[in-house]
């Protein structure tokens, strides 16, 4: 499949390639679709095993972003951009405000923000070419970290998950099986230990881990392990893909609802877990609190507002699981539909107004 026809299929609107061999830039940026506004989405810096690899999670990502804004209720569209390399070792200045200039050119159909392997430093870095950059330092004026609105947002739509599944959205004494401790999953875990939740941990990284059990009295299991063990909800918040063939044979939780970003390696996995009676809260609507607080920016931000409205996620959450009871259908089935319906209205509006639009003025060319 050439990259037109793979655009062509879910109806992307702009892929750019950006380069700069000077600082050692090599960068993409999916526009999916801008119906209900500008595209929004972070920068992830990533080291892909191939250039075909880097556009693919792009595009993959961008779509993500589209169902995520239209879910929340967010004039916004969906967009996504990745950097190439490693981000330990291959960050420079030059290459941020490089990345910067290519945003700028876009003329604001991109906003950019924080994702995996970018920090809030890196925004300010692209913040000196463009204004079309989101979650810059508070010094700004800007929201700062999205991690804490997104660990909030996950709490709430874990507890409405959790009434869903269990009657009641109290997590107190319930096991929670946290899959990848890193910046957000570390604060979802304190909300859920001062709520009195047990935790069952588990990460790459030793040090994550080691804090989990020392902070929050977490039980530590090898990363091969964590899907299999007993426990009320399984919180996935690494990378995407850990629903599968392989653990769904395992998963012993009644409740999967956690921050990381395609959880569904297939969409037949969300099929599996409806069939199972396991409460999935789709990914896209429960890990939604940072952009739904960055996006704040927009407006000016407000800190009240903003966090006022990552608590809707409960609410829409619930939304969700009603759909999907009544209509007997999937849980990421009821929210793409949810969002779907919002764009299609949104297009037809706006049809219906450029549609009047010209009719009014042909008639007043008519009658002069």
């Amino acid at each position: 499949m050439s990259w037109f026809e793979a655009m062509e299929h879910h109806d992307y609107e702009e892929l750019v390639l950006c380069q700069d061999r000077a600082s050692g830039l090599k960068a993409i940026i999916a526009i999916h679709d801008t119906t209900l506004g500008p595209a929004l989405g972070g920068t992830r810096m990533w080291t892909y095993a191939s250039e075909e690899a880097a556009i693919e999670d792009a595009l993959r990502l961008a779509r993500g972003m589209t169902y995520k804004h239209a879910v929340s209720g967010l004039n916004l569209g969906g967009g996504k951009a990745v950097i190439i390399g490693d981000p330990r070792r291959d960050k420079n200045e030059a290459m941020f405000r490089a990345f910067g200039r290519y945003i700028q050119g876009l003329n604001g159909r991109y906003v950019t923000a924080e994702d995996v392997g970018t920090t809030e430093e890196d925004m300010n870095l692209i913040y000196q070419e463009t204004d079309y950059v989101t979650g810059i330092s508070p010094s700004y004026g800007s929201s700062g970290n999205p991690s804490p609105a997104t660990a909030w947002g996950v709490y709430q739509g874990m507890k409405a998950a959790a009434k869903e599944a269990f009657g009641t959205d109290l997590l107190e004494g319930k096991t929670v099986a946290v899959q990848g401790v890193g910046n957000v999953a570390m604060r979802l875990c304190k909300h859920l230990y001062e709520e009195g939740a047990h935790l069952i941990v588990t990460d790459i990284r030793k040090d994550s881990v080691k804090q989990a059990v020392d902070q929050f009295g977490a039980k530590a299991v090898d990363p091969a392990d964590i899907t299999g063990v007993d426990c009320d909800i399984y919180a996935p918040c690494a990378l995407g893909g850990t629903i599968n063939d392989d653990t769904l044979k395992q998963l012993k939780a009644k409740v999967v609802a956690g921050c990381a970003n395609n959880q569904l390696l297939k969409p037949r996995h969300g099929d599996k877990l409806h069939e199972m009676g396991i409460v999935y809260a789709p990914d896209y609507v429960i890990n939604a609190g940072g952009v739904i607080n960055i996006a704040d920016e927009l407006n000016g931000y407000n800190a009240d507002r903003a966090w006022s409205k990552v608590g809707e996620i409960y609410n829409n959450l619930e939304k969700i699981f009603d759909t999907s009871r009544t209509e007997g259908i999937a849980t990421y089935i009821a929210a793409d539909r949810l969002a779907e319906r919002r764009i299609e209205l949104m297009k037809n509006t706006r049809s219906t107004f450029l549609q009047n639009g010209h009719h009014a003025l042909s008639s007043r060319r008519l009658r002069g």
